[in-house]
């Protein structure tokens, strides 16, 4: 048995110590956002985050994760309520097809935990091992900037919230 923390919640896994994390997520906790794309780490749709890093959780076996933090693009937000990267995504519509975006949103999870007002160049550093085949790159720029923006102005008190910016 391994023990994973995904979204804040433990989980005792009796898989082969060697399984990919990616399977464990889809095929025993019915987390079905990271998608199995090319399973061999080239197109970053399965990405997660680690202890604040964005992985490739094709290529991270669970025996590598225990007493870490995994959090997915379940942990970001609900249908009710979205996060401000799911939000910002929704707002300025950065999805096409959709089948990139969890990845996408995750990378740029880890980035704007570092840092909620990346430059151009960190953003597109930061989603470079992410492929999207659709074509809404700048939208997609333009949502994680969003995003950087409602995180800064939702951590201001509320009398500075004017001061924003």
């Amino acid at each position: 048995m391994i023990s994973l923390t995904v979204n804040g919640s433990p989980h005792q896994i009796d898989a082969d110590p060697a399984t990919p994390l990616l399977y464990v997520l889809r095929d025993e906790l019915a987390l079905n956002g990271a998608k199995y794309g090319c399973g061999l780490g080239q197109c970053g749709s399965c990405t997660v985050v680690v202890d604040g890093e964005a992985v490739l959780s094709c290529m991270v076996p669970i025996m590598l994760l225990e007493g870490r933090e995994i959090t997915t693009i379940e942990g970001l937000g609900t249908i009710d309520e979205p996060g401000p990267l799911q939000e910002a995504f929704i707002e300025l519509q950065a999805a096409q097809c959709g089948y990139c975006i969890p990845g996408m949103m995750m990378s740029a999870h880890a980035l704007l935990r570092r840092n909620a007002q990346p430059s151009e160049e960190e953003i597109r550093e930061a989603l470079a091992t992410n492929l999207c085949r659709c074509g809404t790159h700048m939208r997609i720029l333009a949502a994680i900037r969003r995003a950087g923006e409602l995180m800064r102005a939702a951590s201001l008190p509320a009398t500075d919230q004017g001061r924003a910016g």
